[in-house]
């Protein structure tokens, strides 16, 4: 593709084709780790990496790889860089690693992550495709954050509850008591209240797509000057 439109790719990735409430991809996750803020943003940070450099590794080799082993080859350049941040959490915020769990070293599965690395970074050279990458990754952590959001102010009345999984004890102060003396609603940290939080956010979308859709229509044309 020799014309890249960047601010094409940006819409598409946040808004448009977001993989969280439009392509619907890699719904396992973020229906199960979008309890709170923190679990929500902590996988997405993860997937945006592993989604930058395997579509910048795919483009690198794309031209090397027989068509035939193609996907095998995506596989194994996302396994790679799996593993690497799973051994790094590991390393370095260990208490949130335990908490996201199986998520992690599930990316690799992620159809968003090798849905990429085929559509788009297999025919792009290294810089649009990162960013592609990056704007996919960047869409599908935003949709985390909000309905992790959601979720725990609903169910446990705060923000940022965990905080201190990733960055130490010292940073529990930086939870936020959104609901004083609350007690809690138990649906929205369950899997249904994932469900119910997700198909508001898709209904949102929709509602929003609707809305800028009937003003283009209803907006009056210009009559051209004679």
């Amino acid at each position: 593709m020799s014309d890249v439109n960047y601010k094409e790719i940006a819409w598409n990735g946040l808004w448009k084709n977001n993989a969280g409430i439009v392509a619907l991809l890699g719904l396992c996750p973020l229906l199960a780790v979008s309890t709170t803020v923190v679990n929500a943003v902590g996988l997405g940070v993860a997937t945006v990496m592993v989604m930058i450099f395997s579509n910048g590794a795919v483009s690198l080799v794309r031209n090397h790889v027989p068509r035939e082993i193609r996907i095998p080859v995506y596989i194994l350049i996302i396994a790679v860089l799996v593993t690497m941040i799973d051994l790094s959490m590991n390393a370095f915020i260990q208490p949130l690693y335990l908490v996201l769990g199986i998520f992690v070293p599930l990316i690799v599965v992620n159809c968003n992550v090798l849905g990429r690395a085929e559509a788009f970074a297999s025919k792009n050279t290294l810089f649009p495709s990162m960013f592609d990458g990056f704007m996919v990754g960047f869409g599908l952590l935003l949709t985390l954050a909000a309905l992790g959001a959601m979720r725990e102010i609903l169910g446990k009345g705060t923000l940022l509850s965990g905080i201190d999984l990733a960055f130490g004890e010292s940073t529990k102060s930086w939870v936020i008591t959104i609901i004083p003396d609350y007690h809690g609603f138990l649906l929205a940290v369950l899997p249904p209240g994932a469900f119910i939080g997700l198909g508001l956010l898709i209904a949102g979308k929709n509602w929003l797509d609707q809305r800028k859709a009937s003003r283009v229509v209803s907006a009056p044309m210009a009559v051209p000057a004679t």
